[in-house]
């Protein structure tokens, strides 16, 4: 068997960095070397460890082993910077010597309660976030590709190398104004009105609508879409009629009770359940994240009774 251990960390970063640009000519302009080194420096890597990594295509995929050490050196740089970070001694308070964590997060968790977990663990340790929106079917792609340490996402089955643990649900009502509702909704909510009615979505990756309508109606419709990729936006923009849409039913029951809005099927409230994957590295700083997100999102749920 080949031995793989002593694997150049260069080359290692390197092989990140490609990936994560998607060209040899941006890795190369951000390590400040040539292209041709960085296309050596990744041939090596390959001869080492007997795989090929990448398609040379654009932009740069991974192969399945190339996402392996993608991940692998994600890692590295993590746990190396955390070091350094706790050898910052007081005297060096004024020293900018901090760990970041890519994470990956969808947007009602984000705009939800992510940001206090966020700043209780940054009241605990030199540490700065690089925070991805993505919509939560997607945020797992991230993890397997060794984009991001931790994820909030919908899939309950561990990527490789990750731990998961349960947040809770996201309950959804599917709402729009009393005067939308009217001028669309009149003859009852079926295909032919689905089809036609204007709806909101966050952005092309918002799924949510079109898999209400796909159980409404047992048949893939394409309604017409304004996107708007913000949550309070989004919120907005049903409630002035824009379109239809689901928001989280805490938000909008008192709204229901009072007429202010519909709700286009009475009791049919999809729910989206959530989960914290993270990779599983002795990583004080992990912990304690995790420790922050699962206390803040069950407080946050914990609050809102419907859910």
């Amino acid at each position: 068997m080949r031995d793989l251990t002593q694997i150049d960390p260069v080359a290692l970063r390197t092989l990140a960095v490609a990936v994560r640009l998607g060209t040899f000519e941006s890795a190369a302009r951000e390590l400040h070397v040539t292209p041709s080194a960085v296309s050596q420096r990744i041939k090596a890597l390959e001869t080492r460890v007997g795989r090929v990594l990448l398609h040379r295509v654009k932009p740069l995929e991974p192969t399945e082993a190339g996402l392996v050490l993608v991940r692998l050196s994600t890692q590295t740089e993590l746990l190396e910077r955390e070091a350094v970070a706790e050898l910052v001694s007081e005297e060096d308070e004024d020293s900018t010597t901090y760990t970041s964590l890519p994470i990956a997060v969808n947007a009602d968790a984000l705009y939800g309660w992510f940001v206090d977990a966020l700043a209780e663990v940054q009241s605990r340790h030199r540490v700065v976030f690089e925070v991805v929106r993505e919509d939560h079917t997607r945020t797992a792609e991230r993890l397997r590709r060794g984009e991001v340490v931790a994820a909030i996402t919908g899939e309950p089955q561990p990527v490789p190398g990750c731990r998961v643990v349960r947040l809770g649900r996201l309950k959804y009502a599917a709402v729009a104004t009393r005067a939308f509702h009217a001028a669309h909704f009149a003859d009852g909510v079926g295909a032919v009105s689905l089809a036609e009615a204007p709806v909101v979505a966050f952005d092309r990756d918002d799924s949510l609508q079109h898999d209400f309508v796909r159980r409404v109606t047992r048949r893939h419709l394409a309604p017409p879409v304004t996107y708007v990729p913000s949550v309070r936006e989004f919120d907005r923009a049903v409630r002035v009629g824009l379109g239809w849409g689901l928001l989280i039913e805490s938000d909008v029951t008192e709204e229901i009770d009072r007429g202010d809005l519909v709700e286009l099927v009475p009791g049919r409230r999809p729910e989206v359940p959530l989960f914290w994957q993270h990779w599983r590295l002795g990583s004080s700083l992990v912990t304690d994240l995790t420790d922050a997100v699962v206390d803040a999102a069950r407080r946050w749920m914990a609050a809102r009774p419907e859910m």
